[in-house]
């Protein structure tokens, strides 16, 4: 169970950092099967 809601925590962050970024990447760090590190690198574009 303990897996099952680290999953739903680990999806509804990235869902919340998709739905505000614009244009960047977002990298998952995994370690040993599991999500340890998720990295959000956002670019600025001026025009």
């Amino acid at each position: 169970m303990e897996k099952d809601k680290q999953s739903i925590d680990i999806f509804q962050r990235l869902q919340e950092m998709l739905a505000s970024m614009k244009y960047g990447s977002i990298t998952l760090v995994i370690q040993d099967g599991k999500v340890i590190q998720v990295e959000r690198n956002e670019k600025v574009r001026i025009k």
